[in-house]
């Protein structure tokens, strides 16, 4: 299957004050059965989006079962709303699409590194629930996801935050109201879907207190969620395949993933 351009499949897009428009790129398994698909959102500080949290991650994916979709949301000089207008889209039309490509639209999760995981954290404590009324039968879908899984992310714009993500999605002087909005420990309530989280410890770009924060939300909820804390690791690690320790994470994660009932049986 071709790149999907979000020309042809978003109807807000205009063409007009945008560097490029987001694209999806599917990694769609040739499965009997219905199965799980989880949407991949690269980090990148809302500047850039890294390649090795992208496409990789999508294998990985695919490796155990699961179908993928890697999303090039909109980045700066592009500021909230867009990127999550990108993402609930992303989540609303691969639903859609789920008896086309042999997907369980009961099972479409996302996954997020840093800004990425900022992204992914604000589409599950934020989703739009659809106009069933709508023109567009896109529209009319849910973008609640199943489950979130959220890789050494940027939570908060209120405390422990990462300053460039904070400018690149809001720019130099945003408020407080605007802040409070975008800080995903605000925002968790009885209908945030599952979560796994994993960060490390001596994170120096994002700091761990943003997953304690967020897990500690998610607990407040009583939200199911498994979070794992690394001793030692830099930021953007992505899969952690040279580190035997924060390596373990994709295993911790394909364990859990199964237990929501995605991947290989």
């Amino acid at each position: 299957m071709a790149n999907l351009l979000w020309e042809d499949v978003i109807p807000y897009h205009d063409g007009k004050n945008d560097e490029e428009v987001p694209v999806i790129t599917p990694f769609l398994l040739d499965r009997q059965e219905k199965h799980g698909a989880v949407i991949v959102c690269p980090g990148g500080g809302y500047s850039r989006r890294a390649e090795h949290e992208g496409a990789p991650v999508a294998k990985w994916l695919n490796s155990i079962g699961i179908s993928a979709f890697v999303l090039d949301y909109r980045v700066s000089p592009s500021q909230h709303p867009v990127p999550l207008l990108d993402v609930q889209r992303a989540i609303k039309y691969v639903r859609y699409h789920a008896e086309e490509w042999n997907l369980d639209k009961h099972k479409i999760g996302v996954l997020g590194f840093s800004a990425g995981g900022h992204l992914v954290s604000t589409a599950a404590t934020q989703p739009d629930i659809g106009n069933k009324n709508a023109s567009d039968p896109i529209d009319r879908e849910n973008s609640r996801p199943d489950i979130a899984i959220l890789c050494y992310p940027v939570i908060s714009f209120l405390q422990f935050y990462h300053e460039g993500s904070l400018i690149n999605l809001l720019g130099e002087n945003s408020s407080e109201a605007e802040r409070l909005l975008l800080s995903s420990e605000m925002n968790v309530s009885e209908n945030t879907p599952p979560v796994f989280i994993w960060h490390t410890a001596d994170d120096a770009a994002v700091p761990v207190e943003n997953s304690l924060i967020f897990a500690q939300a998610l607990s407040k909820y009583q939200i199911p969620f498994e979070m794992h804390i690394f001793p030692n690791g830099r930021h953007g690690l992505g899969l952690a395949e040279d580190d035997p320790i924060v390596g373990k994470w994709t295993d911790l994660c394909k364990a859990w993933l199964f237990k929501q009932g995605f991947g290989l049986k």
